[in-house]
């Protein structure tokens, strides 16, 4: 990725950053449910983990009738799409500088049980490189799905801890948000991310300040897939297909409802793009 600055002291920001806003601010914000990894769940330098991760429905209608909650808050209108959208902020980046056809495919809200590996196929199967931005709740009752995002050769970036609008927040729960995200990702993969993305897009200057502290450069769209309007497979494909030029940021989701119509409209424009001489690519700081 090609951004102007990017700090080199990532991670002495990092483990200050944790340290001041995931203990001090966060059990303030997220109560005595939300603790640190539990023992065996995360644990870095010692490859996946040996647990089990939290038993799911096997069957996506189950899955999507146990998620129903999700839906508003991980799945909602985002600050960058529709009527009264706010304006995209100048130090996000939403277009990457390349010499090549290369695109930035995202997905957002994840890890989850189903959907996720069934992206990841559909990107193996075409020879594709992508972003997840994990949330951190998710990610802590599937740490294993962290492992196959990276083990294909993906990117993992932070979505926040609990999909929680940064800009109505005071800054040490934004600092707990983001700050306690990169260390469970540091615990579970062995590194923290270089690269978040905040919910429904909204970044300010507080947010913007707390996110270059840890080390990670903010990263917006430039092509809104839609698929979280479920306007159908076709549709999100065409959009998609419609408004792709070289170096834009592709949001899609892979967690926060229903999926399905993602996974099959990935793997309609895949096809698409890759015949047109476009390269889906990992997003690099």
């Amino acid at each position: 990725m090609r951004w102007d600055k990017h700090t080199n002291s990532r991670r002495w920001f990092l483990r200050a950053a944790v340290a001041l806003g995931a203990l001090s601010a966060g059990r303030a914000v997220f109560g005595p449910d939300h603790g640190a990894p539990a023992a065996g769940t995360a644990q870095r330098g010692r490859g996946r983990p040996s647990g089990p991760d939290t038993a799911v429905p096997s069957h996506p209608d189950a899955m999507r009738r146990t998620e129903a909650y999700r839906l508003r808050p991980m799945a909602g209108e985002t600050s960058r799409s529709g009527p009264g959208a706010s304006p995209p902020h100048p130090e996000v980046a939403h277009v990457l500088s390349t010499a090549r056809q290369e695109i930035f495919l995202t997905f957002d809200d994840g890890p989850h049980p189903h959907y996720t590996p069934e992206i990841l196929r559909v990107l193996r199967r075409h020879g594709a490189r992508a972003t997840f931005f994990v949330v951190g709740e998710r990610a802590l009752a599937f740490p294993r799905l962290l492992h196959d995002i990276a083990d294909d050769g993906h990117a993992v970036g932070n979505h926040t801890w609990s999909h929680l609008q940064l800009t109505t927040l005071p800054p040490g729960a934004v600092r707990g948000e983001l700050g306690r995200t990169s260390s469970l990702i540091d615990d579970v993969l062995g590194a923290a991310p270089d690269l978040a993305r905040a919910p429904y897009g909204a970044w300010d200057a507080p947010s913007l300040s707390i996110c270059n502290e840890l080390g990670m450069s903010p990263v917006g769209w430039a092509v809104d897939s839609a698929d979280w309007t479920t306007p159908g497979a076709r549709n999100i494909a065409d959009t998609v297909v419609q408004q792709i030029r070289p170096g834009a940021i592709v949001l899609s989701h892979d967690g926060g409802g229903w999926r399905g119509q993602t996974v099959e409209a990935l793997d309609r424009y895949l096809p698409r793009l890759l015949d047109e001489g476009y390269r889906p690519n990992r997003i690099e700081p």
